[in-house]
């Protein structure tokens, strides 16, 4: 029954996966653009895990029929394990090569003057100077994932292009970044993105856990799970196989002991096939462990050396380690895959283990001096001829193939040397586990190898502390300071901040202060970037180790980090101190980098001090000389930075303006990761402008795009202040909670919490929860207010004010008001009104304050309407508009009716449905037509708004106790009703005004001013 196995151990029928098979083609579908709702194509992605050998690959060979059928182009790249390495960007180069020989004139027309920057992904588009990295941050990496996703777009544009990466459980830290940007960033394009991975290998701590789960959260990716399969599948795959109906007996036996994994019952029947009918073990190891025993022993010698070069072998590369002739290196081969263990690669160029489980199994028999032996030598192979492996691959396998034959001396530098490949292409993931490997191997190599070194060659972040990078032997702390830095770009800060300590430790020890000063500025980034307070400490410690010390760059460095740190979150005269020292200090030392971003701070400073067109001309001046120079991180900060100090001073014409072509200057350079603040800074800039769709579109674009959690909660707030102002409370709420999760509670900003806590003011006033809002406000501002957050104190103020105002007459909000409105009086006087917008909202607050108290006048309301005529913030002139217009009433008709229709207008174009309610109750109290053509309302004036909101004269008087705060009990009491037709009155109240609970109904009543014109009668 099993003499045909030897050739047919592979199915030749697809079982089971159906339905897996089904979503993947309909997938296809919609990424190919085959139906109406997207006829120009979208992009899809799907991840398909399972078990090592449960069917995956079968799986997409059969979608790969499929796609061919309809001309898509199919690229398949795998991602690399060399030891236990992954390979940055592995399987993206391999696809992308596949998809240049399968489209030339497409790819050649999408990387067409992006050339440079993509050799990274694919090396053969240009050719890259020896040592030159493109930078050291994350805005180049930002650049290359950009240009990807721009690629992938293009290239998909007219013709359906499945790219499928491989055993995402090696992926390195870089693919896996770069996979989670496309399946954000990809909005164009007839592309269907899939990955598998093995299930059974994401344990607890595999870094590829988090991945999965982020990437679930986008609504763009489906996860496919793929089981194992039950007797009947398993009796349908014998059959394929054997080409006959299995009998029961083989059938059981090969079930029980494969389980269901389809790669097992191959295993299995190859082993019964070839006599091996008992003394198998459960584990696939031991299975093939005894198929590579049974071939000829020179191929078990070939078999056993592939397996120590990597996941796949060059042929040239083979041939020179295993030392045979050639003939017989193929005939070897020959057994190896006629045994089903081995087979060519893709290309043909080399080969590769079956399954990586057979690689593993081999390769953990072997000997340890058997182990270095073979990778010494792949190792001296790869030297002597380097063409011999592809160049973008030689620096990452000589050092893993070097460490593996623990050779120290051998394996330092190399290691050091693929820490710069992989900085060079932003993996630096890959970067920071690689310096890790070589700070553990610095000891055991020889001095001679060491003191050979040098900085320039291996450490770009050598601290600038007045040594020579080309003639000073590089120090273990330079490879600490690389770590460091390496660290934080690949957001490893945990790790990271391990290792600065570390480092400065050690030059505390050694009596350096200018490194120990320079880890104590990054060690100040990393406890600000993971949540743990705001840095302070460390630039403190920092500044007192550079005390006293001759001007340097590490000097002008730690200056310029503290004047930052003042502007976030201290900002005042010490702060522009600090930012002109730093200045000074960076020009005394040559350093027009640390120069420029000094600048750049002092000028915001000088902004939020008040020196308003001083300061935004240094911005400027600086933004202008950062894009000559093309240093990334100060375009980036000039083109999130300058809008929001525009913003900050009413000039939210010119900030959008500036942020629009930011956005296509960010995308000429690749700075992508400036998009989410950009959008961000962007909505608010639309809010105030009164654009609120506009707003919200950017808002959620930023919170989607976002990398971290604080442009995230930016966007997140801006989403919760639209709500408010739209009246959707529970979403509202919702945002509020969020941003306040994405700012932590460890040391905030001012602003951050500012703006949040203005959130929530408004949301406890809009709902008649007087206690929270008050409570809220007193945690704000004890000690007033810092220059830069006046933007976000004076809406703060004037929504507490306002919310004070609403309740005017409430008598159980009586007690303790007149201490807030004097708190909220005293804290506007601290508060600078310079400029029009920030006037406005002076007189706005100072109305609503005179309003709280019963004093307001039409001169009041009118000089609010006067400041805001001459600043952009359509709501805010809608909101004082319509004060001004109640405030007219008995004595200019006229000219009330004009502001309230103006007032109308206003609201209904932004959506502001508590506003337009407010003015259209005001209208029908006022019998006056917000419409000009339309008759006056039939209501008179002294009559209350119950049938403006469809109350019954009883359901008023219900409303009015709801408002007073009494129960059902109480209300049934005072109106001579039972309570449960008390408890009957709420619930249609509730209904008719469409609100959720008690606390919006009686705010309703607030704000509609809807109170007893008598004393209630007392509860009983």
């Amino acid at each position: 029954m099993l003499g045909d196995v030897e050739t047919r151990s592979v199915s030749p029928v697809f079982v089971g996966r159906a339905g897996e098979l089904s979503v993947l083609t309909g997938v296809l579908s919609r990424a190919a653009g085959e139906g109406a709702a997207h006829p120009a194509g979208e992009p899809q992605a799907v991840l398909i895990g399972g078990e090592a050998g449960v069917g995956k690959t079968r799986l997409v060979e059969e979608l790969w029929e499929q796609a061919c059928r309809r001309g898509a182009a199919f690229a398949v790249g795998g991602c690399v394990e060399i030891g236990v390495d992954g390979l940055p960007f592995a399987p993206f180069s391999a696809a992308l090569r596949t998809l240049r020989q399968l489209m030339p004139d497409e790819m050649a027309a999408a990387v067409a003057g992006h050339e440079r920057e993509l050799s990274r992904l694919l090396p053969e588009l240009a050719e890259q100077p020896r040592g030159e990295s493109g930078g050291h941050d994350d805005e180049e990496l930002a650049r290359l994932f950009e240009l990807t996703a721009r690629l992938l777009e293009r290239v998909s544009a007219d013709r359906p292009v499945v790219l499928v990466l491989e055993d995402l459980h090696w992926a390195d830290a870089s693919t896996r970044h770069l996979i989670t940007y496309l399946t954000r960033a990809l909005r164009r394009g007839r592309l269907l993105f899939l990955a598998t991975y093995r299930s059974d290998d994401v344990h607890r701590r595999h870094p590829l856990r988090p991945f999965l789960a982020e990437l679930e959260r986008t609504r763009a990716v489906r996860r496919i799970e793929l089981g194992r399969f039950n007797r009947g599948e398993v009796r349908r795959q014998l059959t394929g196989i054997l080409a006959a109906e299995p009998d029961s007996d083989l059938l059981d036996r090969v079930f029980e002991r494969s389980d269901g994994n389809a790669f097992f019952v191959e295993e299995l029947a190859r082993s019964l096939a070839e006599g091996n009918t008992c003394g198998l073990s459960d584990s696939l190891r031991d299975i093939l462990l005894v198929r590579v025993e049974a071939l000829p022993e020179s191929a078990q010698r070939v078999v056993r050396i592939l397996a120590e070069g990597g996941s796949t072998v060059e042929h040239g590369l083979l041939l020179a380690v295993a030392g045979l002739p050639e003939d017989d290196l193929i005939e070897a081969l020959r057994a190896g895959v006629e045994a089903h263990i081995v087979q060519p690669t893709a290309d043909g160029g080399g080969y590769r283990f079956r399954h990586a489980l057979a690689r593993e199994a081999v390769s953990d028999d072997l000997l340890p001096p058997e182990r270095s032996r073979l990778n010494r030598a792949y190792a001296a192979a790869v030297e002597a001829d380097p063409g011999l492996v592809p160049d973008e691959e030689r620096a990452m396998r000589l050092a893993s193939y070097w460490y593996h034959a623990n050779d120290a001396a051998k394996a330092l530098p190399a290691v050091l040397g693929a820490a710069v490949e992989a900085r060079r292409r932003h993996a630096y993931s890959e970067q920071l586990r690689l310096l890790e490997r070589a700070m553990k191997l610095w000891d055991a190599a020889p001095e001679g190898v060491r003191t050979e070194l040098r900085p320039v060659d291996y450490a770009e972040a050598f601290p600038p502390c007045g040594c020579d990078p080309e003639t000073t032997p590089m120090r273990f702390l330079d490879l600490i300071a690389e770590a460091t830095v390496a660290g934080r770009y690949s957001r490893d800060r945990e790790r990271a901040l391990k290792i600065a300590k570390r480092g400065q430790r050690l030059a505390v020890g050694e009596g350096d202060a200018l490194r120990a000063a320079w880890f104590g500025v990054q060690r100040s980034k990393l406890v600000c970037a993971l949540g743990r307070g705001d840095g302070w400490a460390e630039l403190a410690e920092a500044q007192e180790l550079v005390r006293g010390l001759p001007p340097s760059v590490v000097h002008a460095q730690v200056l310029s980090e503290i004047a930052h740190w003042y502007r976030v979150h201290s900002p005042g005269p010490e702060s522009l101190a600090t930012a002109e020292r730093a200045v000074e200090y960076a020009r005394m030392v040559g350093d027009e980098e640390t120069e420029l971003t000094a600048r750049f701070c002092l000028g915001g400073l000088m902004a939020d001090a008040g020196h308003i067109e001083d300061g935004l001309a240094e911005m400027y001046a600086v933004k202008e000389r950062a894009l000559e120079l093309g240093i990334p991180h100060l375009i980036s900060s000039a083109l999130v930075n300058l809008p929001f100090s525009l913003e900050s001073v009413g000039r939210s014409r010119e900030a959008a303006g500036l942020l629009r072509d930011g956005l296509e200057t960010a995308a000429r350079h690749g700075l992508a990761g400036s998009e989410a603040w950009m959008l961000g800074n962007l909505a608010e800039s639309c809010y105030t402008l009164g654009r609120w769709d506009e707003a919200r579109t950017a808002a959620e674009r930023a919170r989607e795009v976002g990398y971290g959690p604080q442009p995230r909660g930016w966007a997140v707030a801006v989403l919760g202040t639209l709500e408010l102002g739209r009246g959707e409370y529970e979403a509202a709420a919702r945002h509020q909670r969020e941003a306040r999760g994405h700012f932590g509670t460890e040391s905030p900003s001012p602003q951050s919490t500012l703006y949040i806590d203005t959130i929530e003011i408004g949301l406890a006033a809009a709902e008649a929860r007087i206690a929270d809002a008050r409570a809220a406000l007193l945690r704000t501002g004890a000690d007033g207010f810092p220059p830069g957050a006046y933007r976000y104190a004076w809406p703060l103020l004037r929504i507490a004010a306002t919310a004070e105002a609403d309740i005017r007459g409430l008598p159980a909000a009586e007690e303790g008001r007149a201490e807030i409105l004097d708190r909220i009086e005293r804290l506007a006087k601290g508060l600078a009104a310079t400029v029009p917008l920030w006037q406005g909202h002076e007189r706005w607050v100072r109305a609503e304050l005179l309003r709280a108290r019963g004093t307001d006048t039409a001169a009041d309301w009118a000089e609010a309407v006067d400041a805001f005529e001459r600043a952009d913030f359509p709501y805010g002139l809608a909101v004082v508009r319509h004060r001004w217009a109640e405030s007219l009433l008995t004595t200019d008709r006229a000219h009330a009716t004009e502001l309230l229709r103006a007032a109308a207008e206003s609201a209904a174009e932004l959506g502001a449905r508590p506003l337009a309610e407010d003015v259209a109750v005001l209208a029908q109290r006022a019998r006056i037509s917000l419409a000009p053509d339309e008759p006056e309302p039939p209501v008179p004036l002294e009559q209350g708004p119950g049938p403006v909101l469809g109350l019954t004269p009883r359901e008023e008087d219900v409303l009015r106790l709801v408002a007073v705060g009494r129960s059902n009990r109480q209300i049934a009491e005072a109106l001579y009703i039972s309570p449960k037709t008390a408890s009957v009155h709420v619930s249609n109240i509730l209904a008719k005004l469409g609100v959720s609970g008690r606390g919006e109904a009686a705010a309703i009543a607030h704000r509609f001013r809807l109170f007893p014109p008598e004393p209630v009668p007392p509860a009983a």
